[in-house]
């Protein structure tokens, strides 16, 4: 914002120009359970709030997220690791996510994950090993990897191509980011669904 303040004129009407196209690009996240569905949008219930309508993208991908073991967990996967740092430098796995193939790529890499002092790395199971503390996974992504610690109590899902005739009322769904237009409506071409009983993240 500084650099604005040193430009006049012009500098400052392409700023202003730019803010409504800026406020199209905001977008939120949405969790809950539909209340009700049509062809072209939901209406989600929230744990808190009142509910949230989203439109849906005529070509929405919808993914089931379903539960996973610790032994789902193969060389070669893609998969979002949330995890607790350790002092080796190591990670201690809270959650893994298992991608679908068609999701290999997403968001690769390490950085801080969205609870307080902890981290998600994102990109390739390289190796498996045993370990007294549960598996012990090498995830490499474009630049480094991470040597991340699995324990029996770590949550574990995974990602299953899922179909539109899923998103009905009572399911669990989870968009991570909904558009937000200039009008506050909101719109999603991916959602996620939970599969028997899981509630996606």
């Amino acid at each position: 914002m500084k650099a604005v303040y040193l430009f006049a004129g012009v500098a400052v009407a392409a700023v202003l120009a730019a803010e409504p196209a800026f406020a199209q690009q905001q977008s939120q996240r949405v969790r809950g359970t539909i209340e009700s569905a049509d062809a072209s949008s939901i209406t989600v219930k929230p744990a808190e709030g009142v509910d949230v309508t989203v439109k849906l993208a005529d070509n929405v991908q919808v993914f089931g997220v379903a539960a996973a073991k610790l032994t789902d967990i193969k060389p070669g996967d893609y998969v979002g690791v949330g995890a607790q740092p350790q002092p080796d430098g190591s990670q201690k796995a809270i959650q893994v996510m298992i991608f679908a193939e068609s999701q290999r790529g997403i968001g690769e890499g390490f950085r801080p994950w969205d609870r307080p002092g902890t981290t998600m790395t994102n990109g390739t199971v390289d190796t498996t090993a045993a370990s007294v503390d549960g598996q012990t996974l090498t995830v490499k992504y474009k630049g480094g990897q991470q040597k991340i610690t699995v324990a029996p109590d770590a949550m574990i899902r995974a990602y299953v191509v899922g179909e539109k005739s899923e998103l009905k009322p009572g399911a669990h769904i989870a968009i991570a980011r909904a558009d937000k237009a200039a009008d506050g409506t909101l719109s999603t071409a991916r959602i996620n669904v939970g599969r028997d009983g899981v509630v996606p993240q």
